[in-house]
C-alpha cells in the first residue's frame, strides 16, 4: 500500500500539472462542481493541496483550466473545417449527440452543464469558454449575414435538446434513437445556420 505523499512537487512540473488536471476533470465529471474540492483533487493526483493552488490559484481557476484542457467540444471545432455549410446542420447535430453519448466526453459535457448552474463564477467561465471554443469558430464557418446570431441560435437549440435528453431525461426524447433525433433536428439547425431569419 502506498504511504501518504509528503507535500511538495512531484518529479516533473508539467507532469504534475497534467496529473492535477486529469484528476480535476474526473472529479468535476463524477461529483459536479460544488462537491469537487481542492483537497479531493490533490488527493486523487497524489500532491499537496498547496501545489494545486500554486498552479491554478483557486477552485475556479482549476475548473476553467480543466474545462479548456482537451475540451470535449474539440471535435465540433474540427468538424467546421471539414466540408461546407450546405449540410453542416446534419453533421453538427450528429456529432454533438455522439459527444453526449461518448463514454469519456459525455460525463465531461454533463459536468460543464451542471457546473454552469452551480455558481455565477462557473457560469461565467462556461459562457466564456463556449464563446471562444464553439460560437466564434461556428460563426466564422457560417460566414454569412448575422453569423454570430446564427451561431448563438444553433448553440442554444442544441444545448436545449441535449439538456432535455441527457440531463433531465425527458421522455420520449430521452429514449428516441439518435438517428431519429438527428433527422428531426438537422433541418432546424440548418435553418439557423443558413436559412432566412425573419426580420434580419
Amino acid at each position: 500500500m502506498r504511504g501518504k505523499r509528503a507535500g511538495g512537487r512531484r518529479p516533473g512540473v508539467s507532469g504534475t500539472r497534467e496529473a492535477i488536471l486529469a484528476a480535476a476533470q474526473r472529479g468535476f465529471a463524477e461529483h459536479g462542481y460544488l462537491a469537487t474540492t481542492i483537497r479531493g483533487v490533490a488527493a486523487a493526483a497524489g500532491v499537496d493541496p498547496a501545489l494545486v493552488l500554486q498552479f491554478f490559484g483557486s477552485k475556479d481557476g482549476l475548473f476553467d483550466a480543466a474545462l479548456r484542457a482537451d475540451p470535449p467540444t474539440r471535435d465540433l471545432a474540427a468538424l467546421l473545417d471539414d466540408g461546407g455549410v450546405a449540410d453542416l446542420g446534419e453533421r453538427l447535430t450528429r456529432r454533438y449527440l455522439e459527444l453526449w453519448e461518448g463514454r469519456d466526453t459525455g460525463p465531461r459535457l454533463l459536468a460543464v452543464v451542471r457546473g454552469a448552474s452551480a455558481s455565477p463564477s462557473a457560469s461565467a467561465m462556461v459562457s466564456a469558454f463556449m464563446a471562444d471554443a464553439v460560437m466564434l469558430p461556428l460563426a466564422r464557418a457560417v460566414g454569412t449575414g448575422q453569423a454570430e446570431l446564427r451561431a448563438n441560435l444553433t448553440g442554444a437549440h442544441l444545448l436545449g435538446v441535449a439538456t432535455a435528453r441527457y440531463v433531465l431525461r425527458v421522455e420520449p426524447l430521452a429514449s428516441l434513437d439518435r438517428e431519429r433525433v438527428v433527422a428531426i433536428l438537422a433541418p432546424l439547425v440548418q435553418h439557423h445556420l443558413t436559412g432566412d431569419l425573419a426580420g434580419s
